[in-house]
């Protein structure tokens, strides 16, 4: 009696697991259905870009994901001044399921700020560089554990030059700073101009601050400081001084003439060089399409080994903390990180693809491809410094006035001024490690 009633407790057990599990699969079933919606009802995930440049491409992107995907619905915003859009949005506690932003500043305050989703757990993140995963990573003021962003494509910023020009009188790419200078003056002999620079748009002039800061101090140049390790005035001495030697090489009155001048200039052939980066290239074609554009990098020391690319995360994409569907945003993000996808982006927009694979890379990074491949890249030193500080206007002023000593005095005082909470925040937490 006992026997059989076990059995029967046996049997009303297994089916009570049988029932369980059915209704387990069920509910998964119909929780994975929830998170990737159907055809006739679709999960919508909203990302918004800040490069208006970009619109084009990303309307194509959109269109072929929505044509392939039946449970999630992709709209991707690119409106003007995305980053004021973006942080008022946050303020009012509306946010995007992903934002799509450059490997800057506003990035590491966003990090801050807790407004970002870690996606550790994201296996697309393994496709990427280590050098521009490491790029986003030391934006960081202050070291938070997890993952925030998935860089997709990066610039380079070093020197463009005119093909033909330079094949014209047989000149070679210089490798350093002395040859760059002897090549500048064997262009004026010639009666060329070597630079357009456009500095009246200051934003121009962190062109080549940034590709010469990148090669002459370390990396963590501005950690050092916040530190009071050293200082601007010591660090930046020299690029200070190889500023004042550029500007002799370029158009008279370089504070008279903007961005667009400058493109317009170099795309009609009176300069044989233009210190900017891979960004500029599309607007110098549209003057003139059939230009033959290369890029080398800007060789800011006389050993050519310690010289290397100034690349920086121009666009990457990040999940918002409110966004209330991972697995539909992980999904976009795959669509994003197909071969094909980022091809066609970089053939867009003339970008250096994060990820790793064989793409073919726009034939104006001809001259920079092995440092690309070799990873041997540096971010832009200006991602790290405060929007507020003006370093541009700074840096543009010098120019005009000359005075090193001067420039650098107020570069440090600015950045005491407008960097005090991180500051304060770096040295909270260093004594915190201290303790530990």
């Amino acid at each position: 009696m006992k026997e059989k009633t076990r059995k029967i407790g046996s049997i009303i057990l297994v089916a009570i697991m049988l029932v369980s599990t059915c209704l387990t699969g069920c509910n998964l079933k119909k929780d994975y259905s929830s998170a990737m919606g159907t055809k006739q009802n679709p999960i919508e995930i909203e990302l918004v870009q800040y490069k208006p440049e970009a619109v084009k491409i990303f309307e194509k992107i959109e269109k072929k994901f929505n044509s392939t995907h039946d449970g999630i619905k992709l709209k991707i915003e690119s409106p003007n001044d995305a980053m004021t859009i973006l942080k008022t949005r946050f303020t009012r506690e509306d946010y995007p399921d992903i934002i799509g932003i450059g490997g800057d500043v506003n990035y590491s305050n966003f990090v801050d700020a807790n407004i970002l989703k870690d996606i550790s757990d994201y296996k697309g993140i393994n496709k990427i560089q280590k050098s521009y995963v490491d790029t986003i990573e030391n934006l960081e003021f202050i070291p938070t554990k997890g993952t925030y962003g998935v860089p997709y494509v990066a610039n380079a910023a070093g020197i463009l030059y005119n093909r033909e020009i330079f094949e014209k009188y047989g000149w070679s790419i210089p490798n350093t700073w002395d040859e760059l200078m002897e090549l500048c003056k064997k262009m004026e002999k010639k009666g060329i101009l070597p630079f357009y620079f456009g500095f009246k748009d200051t934003w121009t002039t962190m062109a080549p601050w940034n590709a010469l800061a990148v090669n002459l101090t370390d990396v963590d140049v501005c950690n050092q400081v916040n530190q009071g390790k050293t200082t601007f005035k010591k660090e930046y001495k020299q690029v200070a001084q190889k500023m004042l030697q550029f500007v002799k090489y370029g158009e008279k009155g370089a504070l008279a003439y903007g961005y667009n001048d400058a493109c317009t200039a170099f795309a009609k052939g009176q300069s044989a060089m233009f210190p900017i980066g891979s960004y500029a290239v599309p607007q110098i074609l549209s003057v003139n399409p059939k230009m033959k554009i290369d890029s080398f990098v800007m060789p800011a020391n006389n050993n050519q080994e310690k010289n290397k690319l100034n690349s920086g995360v121009d666009l990457q994409f990040c999940i918002t903390k409110k966004c209330k569907n991972k697995k539909a945003a992980y999904e976009v993000l795959d669509f994003l990180l197909k071969e094909e996808n980022v091809q066609m982006y970089i053939d867009d927009q003339n970008a250096v693809p994060c990820e790793k694979g064989n793409f073919d890379l726009p034939t104006i990074l001809d001259g920079v491809k092995t440092y690309i491949k070799k990873g041997e890249v540096v971010d832009f030193q200006d991602h790290h410094y405060p929007a507020d500080m003006g370093t541009d206007s700074l840096v543009q002023t010098f120019l005009v006035k000359k005075d090193v000593n001067k420039f650098l005095d107020k570069f440090d005082r600015d950045w005491t001024r407008y960097n005090r909470d991180i500051i304060k925040m770096q040295d909270e937490y260093n004594k915190r490690q201290y303790r530990k």
